[in-house]
């Protein structure tokens, strides 16, 4: 669950958590994006987690990070690709793939793999830790799973996230913005300027 930040950042040279990570975010937010911060779930019960594991095992690393955030209350553009889940979504995202599957008898085409854990969601289309081969990527809701810009772990994933929020930088094409409203926007593209014909601003490098 720890690894060394190799770019310049907030961790640079020193093992990160996924408890860190989410820490860093948490202050990020609290100054430049209010808004979104406010709709951080607090962490998940012990009954939350019990309840949501008979229907599936989650990872170590699933469980330090909902020990964190049990989701979100509403919707917010919070991370780059899917929104966290809450235990309860987790286990029904799982569940209704499984279901998919077994209907489809698609298995063997790649839709969906009982070990994938759909740790995120984006109407639909789930961002998964595969326990079998220890990445973390995308299930489309109407294609395959797809592991083209794979993660070695979610905690590698939410450190590029720290790092991103602290050098403007993107994370497979997608670019960190604030809004009007003081909520963070993740966007493809470094040169957005509008959404939902509202102004876009670029979180710049000094941002900290």
């Amino acid at each position: 669950m720890e690894r060394v930040l190799a770019e310049p950042g907030p961790c640079q040279g020193r093992h990160v958590t996924i408890t860190e990570s989410w820490a860093w975010i948490d202050r990020w937010l609290s100054q430049h994006a209010p808004t979104t911060y406010a709709v951080l779930a607090p962490p998940a019960t012990d009954a939350e987690l019990s309840a949501a594991q008979q229907v599936v095992e989650f990872p170590p690393e699933l469980i330090e990070s909902l020990r964190c955030h049990n989701g979100l209350t509403t919707w917010a553009n919070l991370l780059p690709e899917a929104q966290p889940s809450s235990c309860a979504e987790i286990a029904a995202n799982w569940q209704l793939r499984m279901d998919l599957a077994e209907e489809y008898d698609s298995f063997a085409a790649g839709y969906w793999h009982p070990t994938w854990i759909p740790w995120a969601d984006s109407d639909g289309d789930l961002q998964v830790i595969d326990l079998h081969r220890a990445r973390l990527g995308m299930a489309y809701h109407d294609g395959t799973g797809d592991f083209t810009n794979a993660y070695p772990s979610l905690a590698s994933y939410l450190e590029s996230v720290v790092e991103s929020l602290h050098t403007g930088t993107g994370i497979n094409n997608w670019y960190p913005y604030l809004t009007p409203h003081h909520e963070l926007w993740w966007d493809q593209g470094p040169d957005r300027q509008f959404v939902n014909n509202e102004p876009l601003v670029r979180v710049p490098t000094s941002a900290q």
